[in-house]
């Protein structure tokens, strides 16, 4: 007997796992499950394409979002509301607490479970988000950053000889600065790699040369580096689509969005959440659009509380914060509140356009380092004019027809993870720290990274504009 969550998701989207013909996603019990990744900068329509699907392809969607994993703040990490999911089933999505660390490691063997039991279903699993470490996780056969202990069993498993226990760090004695120094004594390489203030990774780092004896960034590189993102020897056999648009119709659009989000009661989430001296480096406060608006209320909250007496303090009930807070928003007069918040919101949308760049650069890096076979469906077109029909022509039609090669063998990824020789060296080069004096001594990450900087448009204007001053030594 059909369920009510069966039916309302009928009524909802008719056409889910339905298609004119009809494609059989289990051809032979012993063949790899086949799974649907949809990647893409923020903004570029990722959850959209994937809800679109279903009306094509009988699917469920598994969020690869490392902000949506988790419970609340629906606003800020911009989560697909009921209505948006159109009774297509989605799984990962705001079922975390807030107060747990989903890493990495969790994202993986959550989504395989998930996606043996939608496979059984005889229904397509398809991963969406932005978030390139989960993904990678999934894809690749071994975990570079999530623990010391997966590191041991996928990478040194064999190299038991070479351990020496007798060598040892003592790790919690020492604060992060000092923890931080001796990386960089034992392995600048390493160190150059990472910030000062990840303890995480630091003591990753310093765990490995405990028990091995040999340089983090030795091992690493000689030994592991050249697994994580490979896909020839996964587990599933995945069809990689990327969601493209050009920059300068994702910036302008990624702003617009943050102003609609405040609209929708962003402010409320972030007052809701907020916290003196909270952690922003884990669970749910990492999501851009919560940390930037501390200094506000950092100044905004002690001054709207009503002293009562010299013992005690008697806040505003939180309504009416939130509604202050609301009316500075509104408030065509500027003043030292409405500047505050101003540059707070400013803010987000800063660093939500860097999101969008260290996105690309990293989905790049992954076809060019790890010769994932990405196929790129570009909605330029369609955010410039905000219409369905260019949407459907555009990015949903080219979709469908790579899924239905993928489905029926004529394009798959089980031959497509070889990695040239010119991809090998670069690999070897993932490293190197490059600094460009150029711009202000920003430092660049492997040979790749610093490739592609050079050939950027801001480095160019910068060089053609020292070499008409003098001021470049060629």
């Amino acid at each position: 007997m059909e369920t009510d969550q069966e039916h309302e998701q009928k009524t909802q989207n008719p056409n889910n796992g339905t298609t004119k013909d009809e494609i059989k996603l289990n051809p032979t019990s012993n063949s790899k499950t086949k799974v649907v990744l949809i990647m893409g900068a923020t903004g570029a329509g990722k959850s959209k394409l994937a809800i679109d699907l279903a009306s094509h392809f009988p699917i469920e969607i598994i969020n690869a979002d490392s902000m949506q994993v988790y419970q609340g703040l629906d606003v800020i990490t911009n989560k697909v509301t009921p209505q948006e999911q159109k009774g297509v089933p989605h799984h990962l999505l705001g079922t975390i607490s807030p107060s747990v660390e989903f890493t990495a490691r969790d994202f993986r063997d959550s989504a395989i479970s998930i996606i043996n039991e939608v496979w059984s279903r005889n229904r397509l699993p398809v991963i969406v988000g932005g978030t390139n470490y989960y993904i990678q996780a999934l894809v690749s056969p071994f975990l570079l950053d999530d623990s010391v202990e997966d590191a041991e069993a996928n990478c040194f498993s064999d190299s038991q000889e070479d351990e020496q226990p007798d060598l040892e760090v003592e790790l919690m004695s020492e604060d992060y600065d000092c923890a931080y120094n001796r990386l960089k004594d034992i392995d600048p390489v390493a160190a150059n790699r990472i910030h000062p203030n990840n303890d995480r990774k630091i003591n990753q780092y310093l765990n490995l040369y405990a028990r091995f004896g040999v340089i983090p960034s030795k091992l690493l590189q000689e030994r592991t580096v050249e697994n994580w993102g490979q896909v020839d020897n996964s587990r599933h056999d995945f069809c990689f689509l990327c969601v493209n648009a050009s920059l300068t119709t994702l910036d302008p659009f990624v702003d617009r969005r943050v102003d609609h989000m405040v609209d929708a009661g962003l402010l409320k989430e972030v007052f809701d959440i907020y916290t003196t001296n909270a952690d922003y480096t884990k669970g749910l406060r990492q999501a851009i659009g919560v940390r930037e608006f501390e200094p506000f209320l950092r100044r905004y909250i002690p001054e709207h509380q009503k002293p009562c007496d010299e013992s005690h303090v008697q806040t505003l009930n939180d309504q009416t914060l939130k509604q202050n807070i609301q009316q500075i928003v509104d408030s065509p007069d500027d003043n030292e509140w409405k500047t505050l918040l101003t540059e707070a919101i400013e803010q987000v949308k800063l660093n939500t356009r860097r999101l969008v760049r260290r996105q690309r650069r990293r989905l790049n890096r992954l076809q060019m380092l790890f010769g994932w076979n990405i196929h790129y469906v570009d909605a330029t077109k369609s955010i410039l004019s905000g219409a369905d029909d260019i949407w459907a022509v555009e990015v949903v039609k080219p979709s469908v027809g790579i899924i239905k090669s993928f489905l029926t063998g004529e394009s798959s990824t089980e031959n497509g993870g070889n990695v040239s020789e010119e991809m090998k060296l670069k690999q070897k080069d993932l490293w190197t720290q490059y600094v460009c004096e150029a711009c202000g001594n920003k430092v660049l990450r492997g040979a790749h990274e610093w490739e592609e900087h050079q050939k950027g448009r801001h480095h160019r204007k910068r060089i053609s504009r020292l070499k008409k001053s003098g001021s470049l030594c060629l």
